[in-house]
């Protein structure tokens, strides 16, 4: 997320003007957070590509009815989230959050296999947690503590009040904490 509101503002300004091209700065500079968010929300490859894919083709065909006043990002990670809440509504695959296809954390690679091991287990239980938490919860934590989004930029998003969603994240934390420590694993 480098670009900064006026370089937004120009670019989608070329755009609603015909500048086909210009959508792919745009997209250059968001498909990896909105793929990420798409990834740890499905734990499927396959459908966080087509999420994102989703998510970009609704932006685009809905570009004129952006505001401009906002931050683009913001009003693209809120329809992602749409896309996604409505593919998880869909498909109720019973995936686990954050894992690849074949259960393989790909964030221990080049550590030792006892540490593998380790973080592994941990990992898992963390995943078995907010695969149990409610498609909001998990979504508000994922942007908070994985997106590292501030709670300004998870309010505008979520066009929830700054309290609102400091409450419902600390309600997230205390709910997947209690998970963890009903947790057998």
């Amino acid at each position: 997320m480098t670009m900064d509101q006026q370089t937004e503002t120009e670019i989608i300004a070329r755009i609603l003007n015909g500048d086909r091209q210009a959508y792919a700065l745009l997209v250059d500079d968001y498909k990896v957070p909105i793929y990420n968010l798409a990834f740890r929300m499905t734990g499927n490859y396959s459908d966080a590509d087509d999420l994102t894919q989703e998510a970009f083709i609704k932006a685009y065909n809905n570009l004129w009815r952006f505001d401009r006043q906002r931050k683009f990002f913001s009003w693209l990670y809120t329809i992602s989230l749409n896309c996604i809440r409505n593919h998880l509504k869909k498909n109720k695959s019973g995936r686990v959050f954050g894992q690849t296809e074949n259960h393989q954390d790909t964030e221990n690679e080049g550590k030792s296999p006892e540490a593998q091991i380790i973080a592994v287990q941990e990992s898992g239980k963390i995943d078995f947690a907010l695969s149990a938490l409610d498609s909001e919860l998990r979504a508000l934590l994922i942007m908070k503590y994985a997106q590292d989004l501030s709670f300004e930029e998870i309010a505008e998003i979520t066009g929830k009040s700054l309290s609102a969603v400091k409450m419902r994240i600390y309600r997230g934390l205390e709910r997947l904490k209690g998970l963890m420590t009903e947790d057998p694993m």
